[in-house]
């Protein structure tokens, strides 16, 4: 005899539109013992300058540039980055399984404060709207060059992030081509505009906000939740209540309320386990090629790989690299825990 079904107890599939892909989720599982691989946690920095950083002021990076004694935000062009300005000829060929295509780009490195100790939860509501208005800046100067089509801002936070320098950092790569990942997302959106008329995450933020289940903080411009079809443990996703297409639409007001809720945010993900929490975070927002992309809706990304304390993390390999993304808890459990979590800096 069958029982009835139960999100909490049974193994079921959650839809992703924005990716057109589905995510299985395992609640039995997180009952399991674990006996699996454990990282130490970091300790938190304490300097406010080091001198062996090579983004810290005044100090020299490895190509002998030397940084100016900036103070607040400082945004250079990575000495190192994976794409370059410079055009090149190319000879397109016809081959079906041999596709090969030139890219073109600019990466930047954007500091967010001078303080070689601080985090983004650390750092003033004023500081952090300080570097929303440089993403603002960069995303509309990038976009402006003809040959950028597209602007990705990010932050890796921890090493087990892949982060090399503990320097309060993101990152800038604007390019020709739409990155894959953001192409499917457009694709989504379109189709969901076409056909309602209405963004995808205007509808979306409706629905949760009447569930009131996955909210964790909300202002009046923005809401950061625990989306429905969420992959990794502590996922969450910021996203403006109008529905602007890019940080260009955003007001003064508009940037200070996203700086509060990236601030709230990312202290909440502090106090979950009591560490500086490593997470990948991304935005997501119209593409600078010239169109006007009324399906685009702002959205911010948090991908957090911490699963069951400061040191054990949750791995994407076997099922999830050959089949599909699977996760243990529940949404709605990691909102609860989050929602519960105060707002105070460790």
């Amino acid at each position: 005899m069958s029982s009835s079904f139960n999100s909490k107890d049974h193994p079921h599939r959650r839809y992703n539109p924005l990716l057109d892909e589905w995510v299985l989720v395992s609640p039995q599982r997180a009952k399991r013992p674990w006996q699996g691989q454990q990282e130490e946690p970091l300790p938190n920095v304490q300097n406010q300058y080091d001198p062996k950083c090579y983004l810290c002021p005044g100090n020299s990076r490895v190509n002998g540039v030397q940084n100016p004694q900036y103070e607040g935000v400082y945004v250079f062009d990575n000495d190192f980055g994976a794409l370059l300005s410079e055009g090149v000829t190319f000879d397109k060929t016809e081959d079906e399984l041999f596709k090969t295509e030139p890219e073109r780009g600019i990466n930047r490195v954007i500091c967010f404060s001078h303080d070689h100790s601080l985090t983004l939860p650390e750092m003033s509501v004023e500081a952090i709207t300080n570097v929303v208005s440089v993403w603002k800046e960069e995303y509309q100067n990038l976009g402006r060059l003809d040959y950028i089509n597209h602007v990705q801002i990010f932050e890796n936070k921890g090493a087990i992030m892949g982060c090399s320098n503990p320097h309060p950092h993101g990152q800038i790569w604007a390019q020709l081509s739409i990155p894959s990942q953001v192409a499917r997302t457009q694709q989504n959106l379109k189709n969901y505009y076409d056909k309602h008329g209405t963004t995808l995450l205007s509808d979306y933020l409706q629905r949760e906000i009447g569930i009131n289940e996955r909210i964790i903080l909300e202002n009046e411009a923005f809401v950061a939740l625990v989306p429905f079809w969420a992959t990794w443990p502590f996922e969450t996703m910021i996203i403006s209540k109008m529905p602007l297409n890019s940080l260009l639409a955003f007001s003064h007001e508009d940037q200070v309320l996203f700086a509060q809720i990236l601030k709230d945010l990312t202290v909440k993900y502090d106090n979950i386990f009591s560490t500086s929490f490593p997470y990948s975070a991304g935005i997501h927002q119209a593409p600078t090629d010239l169109e006007s992309h009324e399906e685009w809706h702002f959205h911010m990304h948090f991908y957090p790989p911490l699963l069951r304390s400061a040191s054990v993390k949750k791995f994407m390999v076997g099922y999830e690299m050959l089949a599909e993304a699977q996760r243990d808890i529940t949404p709605e459990q990691s909102a609860d825990i989050l929602k519960k979590k105060f707002n105070n800096s460790l």
